[in-house]
């Protein structure tokens, strides 16, 4: 028999208005799975149940687009009285008195805090793996990493945890542990939510975005993240936004570009793995049978290493950390703090114009297309522990190795969105990427849901049905 958390987000909203089911019903279903299921699986580092239990009683009519829908906060976003630790023991004790716009927008919506999920010192990497907390766990295997750093938002959704969870993503960290553990990412493009838009960062990189179980529910949250207030009063039934209506919509017809290669290439040992080229293969044909054209295309940049590089760490540079705090840090913040404070303006301004140029470059080279595949990433998921825990310049090698093909994305200011299209030999989701054109969000959101209509669906991990109530 189903239980709740079978139910898709949007299945769980239809069923809260038609009070079928009531918020608090909600809210004490996922608690009880995160008091049983979380100790091994890192989702949460904080657990906010009285106040979950208190907003679920206190909910009056079902207004906005996520009423009575529990969600979780990534641990970078501040929440006014609940411990907001940023994934470090810098911020052990701190407990802010305001709340985030990002948190805020969906409680608007009429969500459901029900802690904070798992994140990496600062956001800096793509695994989740803290001195302060136990690692985000992949739900199939959990020795292995959830990647990051939305580790724990993933994790959380790919194991019955949360319906669907809000991140963010500076280099990858909403597709690089959606596709870990096999959930749908989208990150948005530059400028697109206005809360969190990039644009005021280096480079212009960090845009929060949606983590869901389908390419629907993703949809949902993304058109609350981005309408924000206009959309949460929204008294409607769920939809009637313009991301969900392309989930839900066939798309006439596009043309897709697919590539292989990445712009790490040419200088780091990146090598594709073979479920992982052969899911680019799978969706290409899906695709195509979808009276789609795609096509194979070269792309070749050249010259992102040391850019990319140089723009992290002067992001990095921008944290008010003291000599004294640097040495309690991880050792991989510590590195590209110091390194990027070692930089001079010259380098830095450099940085900035050649991402620019690579920005416009990869824009005209993807022009053809209505959206390009990808490999969501270039190895399976990894051991926790896997990423070196003293060699800063090996550890941030490996984050490029594992997910070549995500920080670009970022630099070139585009949407994205990762999906499960296959099974590898241990039955574990392998996915890929689609990316859109600048403002293309809804153009890749429904090749992504044409893909999940013919995938027919993904298995679930253990845990999922673990200790059914």
């Amino acid at each position: 028999m189903a239980e709740l958390h079978d139910l898709t987000a949007i299945e769980q909203l239809a069923a809260l208005r038609a009070r079928e089911i009531s918020p608090v019903d909600l809210v004490a279903h996922y608690l009880d799975r995160i008091d049983r299921l979380d100790g091994g699986l890192g989702a949460f580092v904080e657990v906010t149940a009285d106040a979950a239990r208190s907003r679920a009683a206190m909910l009056g009519e079902p207004e906005g687009a996520l009423w009575g829908l529990p969600f979780g906060d990534k641990d970078l976003v501040p929440r006014a009285g609940v411990p907001t630790r940023f994934g470090s023991r810098l911020h052990k004790d701190f407990v802010p008195d305001a709340t985030a716009d990002q948190a805020a927008v969906l409680d608007e919506a009429g969500g459901i805090s029900l802690g904070k999920t798992n994140t990496p010192e600062f956001g800096l990497t793509g695994y989740t793996e803290t001195q302060i907390a136990p690692p985000a766990r992949d739900p199939w295997n959990p020795a292995n990493g959830a990647g990051g750093s939305s580790g724990g938002a993933a994790t959380a959704v790919a194991a019955g945890l949360l319906p669907l969870a809000p991140a963010s993503d500076g280099g990858g960290s909403i597709r690089i542990p959606a596709a870990t553990v096999g959930v749908v990412g989208i990150k948005p493009s530059r400028g697109r939510i206005p809360f969190a838009s990039g644009l005021d960062s280096p480079g212009g990189l960090p845009v929060a975005g949606p983590i869901a179980r389908t390419v629907a529910d993703a949809a949902l949250l993304l058109d609350v993240q981005v309408a924000g207030r206009a959309y949460s009063y929204a008294t409607a039934a769920p939809g009637g936004g313009p991301f969900l209506d392309a989930a839900t919509e066939s798309l006439a017809s596009a043309r897709v570009g697919v590539t292989t290669v990445s712009p790490w290439d040419d200088d780091d040992d990146i090598r594709l793995d073979p479920d992982a080229a052969r899911a680019v293969l799978v969706a290409a044909k899906l695709l195509t049978d979808a009276r789609h054209g795609v096509d194979e295309f070269d792309w070749r940049p050249r010259g992102y290493a040391e850019m990319f590089t140089t723009i992290w760490r002067t992001s990095a540079a921008r944290m008010n950390l003291s000599d004294a705090e640097l040495e309690l840090v991880e050792p991989i913040t510590a590195w590209l703090v110091r390194e990027g404070r070692g930089l001079t303006g010259a380098e830095v301004l450099e940085a900035l114009a050649a991402a620019t140029a690579f920005e416009r470059a990869t824009i005209s080279s993807f022009a053809p297309f209505d959206a390009v595949l990808t490999p969501a990433l270039a190895l399976t998921p990894q051991p926790v522990g896997w990423f070196h825990p003293t060699d800063a310049a090996e550890n941030f090698s490996q984050q490029v190795r594992y997910a070549p093909y995500s920080s670009f994305v970022n630099v070139a200011g585009l949407p994205a969105v990762v999906v499960p299209v296959t099974l590898d030999a241990s039955g574990h989701p392998v996915s890929v990427q689609l990316i859109g054109r600048p403002g293309g969000e809804a153009t890749i959101i429904a090749l992504a849901a044409e893909l999940e209509r013919r995938v027919g669906g993904m298995p679930r991990p253990a845990v999922w049905s673990s200790l059914r109530t």
